[in-house]
């Protein structure tokens, strides 16, 4: 196995190991749990870790609570953040208390307060809040590269550094852009192309199909990785999880392109692993 492939050894196995949890979650004597909310813009996810930070349940609903990142429908967000937490708990056995968030990088002046709120009236102790590329890393450990991650309305860019991020910027582009090709070529209403495109059974006929839009997306990270010695790209978010998808921008940018085992729970692992007791 190449040193390249080495360094997402870890990312890939927390990921599995927390899909099985999600399925079969780990009933133990833990003496706390970390909880990582993340709100994106087409799904909610909850990941909770015992106290060795190792996954033991999760749950995630699909939602329209938040738009490129920015909560709005506030009392929906939480009344989706209580519902996954209070199904946790009894899946679990015991009250979930402390709860990390994150928000999308430069929105920290205009959204922090609203992630922070959503959090708390769902009945977490918030006790950490990240920017998301900070918290995807935690799961990538990349040292020199860059994390695309491709929401619902954007796909953000962040270049890191010796493993510290030294600069973001979103574009449009992103799931929904999926969508509404998949509606057009398809004729069919824009919620059943959400729901078509998520159904890993036809990403091979969707592939072809929405190719260009994956091209576009190639297009702006080579605009913005321009300059800095980027050596790998990883890809997270929920739209990523298109088959093949990760063979296009590699193609396209010419630069190692690793797509986690699931890459829409990198970030949601990487909040809750950012988790702690103290309260903010």
């Amino acid at each position: 196995m190449s040193k390249i492939n080495k360094t997402f050894e870890y990312c890939d196995q927390l990921v599995r190991d927390f899909e099985k949890a999600i399925e079969h979650p780990i009933v133990g004597e833990s003496s706390v749990y970390y909880t990582g909310v993340d709100l994106g813009t087409a799904c909610v996810v909850l990941a909770v870790l015992d106290e060795n930070y190792r996954p033991v349940a999760g749950a995630y609903r699909y939602a329209d609570v938040v738009r490129d990142g920015m909560v709005v429908d506030y009392i929906g967000a939480v009344h989706i953040v209580r519902e996954l937490k209070q199904e946790l708990e009894k899946k679990l056995g015991v009250e979930l208390l402390f709860a990390a968030a994150a928000i999308p990088p430069g929105t920290d002046a205009l959204d922090s307060g609203a992630v922070k709120n959503v959090v708390q009236a769902a009945g977490f102790e918030l006790t950490n809040l990240l920017d998301e590329p900070t918290a995807a890393n935690a799961v990538l450990k990349i040292e020199n590269g860059a994390v695309v991650d491709i929401g619902g309305g954007t796909t953000g860019i962040s270049i890191l550094k010796d493993g510290k991020v030294v600069y973001v910027e979103d574009e449009p582009t992103g799931g929904t852009h999926f969508s509404l090709v998949v509606s057009g070529a398809y004729k069919i209403p824009f919620s059943e192309a959400e729901q078509y495109k998520r159904n890993a059974k036809n990403h091979k006929e969707l592939l072809p199909v929405l190719k260009p839009v994956v091209e576009k997306i190639s297009s702006i990270i080579n605009v913005h990785i321009k300059g800095y010695n980027v050596n790998e790209i990883s890809l997270v978010g929920g739209t990523c999880c298109l088959d093949g998808i990760e063979e296009i921008i590699e193609k396209k940018t010419g630069i190692f392109t690793h797509k986690p085992q699931n890459p829409m729970f990198v970030t949601p692992l990487g909040i809750a692993l950012s988790c702690r007791q103290e309260s903010i």
